[in-house]
């Protein structure tokens, strides 16, 4: 009796750990250059890199979805099976997730609107004085706010911060030049309506893709080989480049 019960129980136990290695990925990400919509669907370099890289891993059960920073941030930090980008890369997060490869990588730089002559920007002092806009989780908030900014506006998302910075209710805006063009374009404004006044050189945007800390090491480590052929084919910058 005592053998079978033995018996059962590591059935039970082998049952749910086969459960648990199958149970689906969830993918997510917010509005960006590397995923937005278009006629309802999820689209973009991001997102085709993402389905490249599970299907490359032979993972089929997966899922692609479309939050606010934030709530993507949250749910890779607490809950098993979660894949998010765009993710920067920094020594604060390094421990905080299983990476799987970089995406992209670029500078940030802070913007003002043209002929706004009263702001200027010498050194990343001189920034402390003027209101920035920062998306809520994002690395720029988290990096800001280590340097000793204070005067950060905090919103839910890059567009609802390209927005502020339009209707001057924010000074400063620190972004990629590629985002930049695409938040111009996207507000139907020229993208000549900005000014670069200083280049975050010691911050670089390293974009990456990774897992939530309680996804199976198996999962991750087929994505990680999965992606790295995908980066040396060098199909991983050619999406990157001709998209959107």
């Amino acid at each position: 009796m005592h053998y079978r019960l033995k018996l059962c129980s590591c059935l039970l136990l082998a049952l749910i750990s086969v459960k648990s290695h199958a149970e689906a990925i969830e993918v997510v990400t917010e509005d960006s250059l590397y995923a937005y919509l278009r006629e309802g669907a999820l689209v973009g370099p991001g997102t085709r890199i993402a389905d490249e890289t599970l299907k490359g891993a032979g993972i089929s059960d997966y899922r692609m979805l479309l939050y606010p920073w934030a709530r993507a941030y949250e749910k890779a930090l607490h809950e098993p099976n979660v894949m998010i980008f765009p993710l920067d890369r920094t020594p604060a997060r390094e421990q905080m997730f299983k990476w799987v490869g970089e995406i992209h990588r670029a500078t940030t730089k802070l913007y003002k609107l043209r002929g706004r002559d009263g702001i200027a920007v010498d050194s990343l002092e001189d920034a402390k004085q003027y209101t920035i806009g920062v998306v809520r989780n994002d690395a720029k908030q988290v990096y800001l706010q280590q340097k000793g900014f204070t005067r950060l506006v905090v919103s839910a998302d890059n567009h609802d911060n390209f927005q502020k910075l339009l209707n001057q209710q924010i000074q400063l805006l620190p972004m990629p030049e590629n985002t930049a063009r695409l938040m111009s374009k996207d507000a139907q404004v020229d993208f000549t309506s900005l000014q670069e006044v200083f280049s975050l050189d010691e911050q670089p945007h390293r974009v990456h893709m990774a897992f939530s800390l309680s996804t199976p090491d198996e999962i991750v480590t087929r994505a990680q080989q999965a992606f790295a052929k995908l980066k040396a084919s060098g199909e991983v910058d050619r999406i990157m480049t001709q998209e959107r």
